[in-house]
């Protein structure tokens, strides 16, 4: 995938990498829209969660269950954080790679946007 998170997983692109395994990926963002921003991608090339499929269940369940780890990493699982996926144009999405923002460090506003 030629996206910019392709580029950090092939090693082209530097990231401040705060988790990794053989599934996915996370890194602080370089553009926070809060104290706490990371992104957890999955190594496998999916555009986005509107391109996941049933194949991809347990990636999916796998992505989530590391965006809690990276707020206990980084200490805000304690005071509460927010998990956003952002789908297609409309949805705000950027980057043509699934991703997960984790943010916090901050009390979060509703409706986020």
């Amino acid at each position: 995938m030629d996206t910019v998170f392709g580029k950090i997983l092939r090693g082209e692109i530097p990231a401040d990498i705060v988790y990794e395994d053989d599934r996915c990926l996370a890194f602080k963002d370089v553009n926070p829209q809060a104290p706490v921003h990371i992104l957890v991608i999955p190594k496998d090339a999916i555009v986005g969660i509107q391109g996941a499929s049933s194949n991809h269940e347990s990636l999916l369940g796998h992505l989530m269950l590391i965006a809690a780890e990276v707020a206990r990493i980084e200490g805000i699982s304690e005071t509460g954080y927010r998990c956003v996926i952002n789908a297609g144009p409309d949805g705000g999405q950027e980057v043509h790679h699934l991703h997960v923002h984790v943010l916090g460090g901050r009390g979060m506003t509703w409706p986020p946007g």
